[in-house]
């Protein structure tokens, strides 16, 4: 039976993308007619195990006319979505390539304030969800007004009712949920390097770092990503490096998100380690061929993870 998942974003975003060529400054640029998606580390989780046909809940805050639109794209998308209503609006990003050199620009737009009792909104929602979810992935930015103790909070409650807690968060965010522990880390190498105390860390020595992380108590799994040379998921009793396919990058916004949703699928199934390495692997790597904030198609995920399973 497959586990049930609950994923949060508390900073979400719609991806608005587009493309021109030959970006010059103070020039009138004629841009493709914009494309909008749904944004944020969480939400394209769900994204993603949406196109694996796993079913999650996408639990995310929603304010104004962004956070509308967001809810219909979601709803296009078929993934089942537990808004929570604040009065800020709902942030956008912008993405836009220069299509004369295939180089992508990437605007990040900050979150506004989320009050206290709105924080106490989200916090109650997720806290009394019942049946508690088997799985929780916790992954993107803190808005403004949300203290990353409360990341911490969270993760703790959860634990205590028996979640599986994934991250794939940054900073002090990423400080309090490790003060914690959770079943499952994703850093990249700086980050693994910072709480590692490691600052010079590359491929030979990330598992060691990781190891350090296991051996300390604050994930069960920890899988780095290592970018253009793969993965290496490191448990107790495992150490699996995955390389990574060759394909030809269009994009890499959604990479990361598209990682975690492949090892959340294979975890949700009860699949092993090194399942849950490859289909990662393969996700992330298939996210990177697709256009604009894309993600990836299920048919180039399953291509890339046969092949790593050769």
């Amino acid at each position: 039976m497959t586990k049930s998942i609950l994923t949060i974003t508390l900073n979400p975003t719609v991806d608005k993308s587009t493309s021109v060529e030959n970006i010059k400054p103070e020039k009138k640029l004629r841009c493709e007619t914009p494309k909008y998606e749904p944004g944020g580390g969480g939400i394209n989780v769900s994204r993603g195990l949406v196109r694996l046909g796993i079913n999650s809940t996408a639990l995310f805050t929603s304010g104004g006319r962004t956070g509308k639109l967001l809810e219909e794209l979601l709803t296009k998308e078929n993934v089942p979505t537990l808004p929570v209503s604040v009065q800020a609006e709902t942030r956008e990003n912008f993405i836009v390539v220069d299509t004369s050199h295939n180089e992508q620009y990437r605007f990040g737009m900050p979150g506004e304030d989320i009050t206290e009792a709105e924080a106490d909104t989200i916090f109650k929602t997720i806290t009394s969800l019942s049946p508690t979810p088997d799985i929780t992935v916790i992954s993107g930015s803190l808005p403004p007004g949300i203290d990353a103790s409360y990341i911490g909070k969270l993760v703790k409650i959860l634990k205590e009712k028996g979640s599986l807690i994934v991250a794939d968060t940054s900073g002090d965010a990423l400080a309090e949920v490790l003060k914690e522990g959770v079943y499952l880390l994703k850093p990249n190498l700086g980050e693994l390097g910072a709480f590692t105390g490691k600052e010079e860390l590359d491929n030979d020595s990330a598992d060691e770092a990781a190891k350090q992380l296991v051996d300390e108590g604050k994930a069960e799994i920890v899988v780095v990503s290592l970018g253009p040379q793969g993965a290496y998921l490191v448990s107790k009793d495992e150490c699996i490096h995955v390389p990574a396919p060759s394909v030809k990058k269009l994009s890499t916004v959604g990479a990361g998100d598209s990682m975690v949703a492949g090892m959340v699928s294979v975890l949700a199934r009860g699949g092993s380690l090194t399942e849950m390495a490859r289909m990662g692997v393969a996700c992330g790597s298939a996210a990177t061929m697709a256009q604009g904030t894309g993600l990836f198609s299920k048919e180039n995920a399953e291509k890339l993870y046969n092949w790593l399973s050769k």
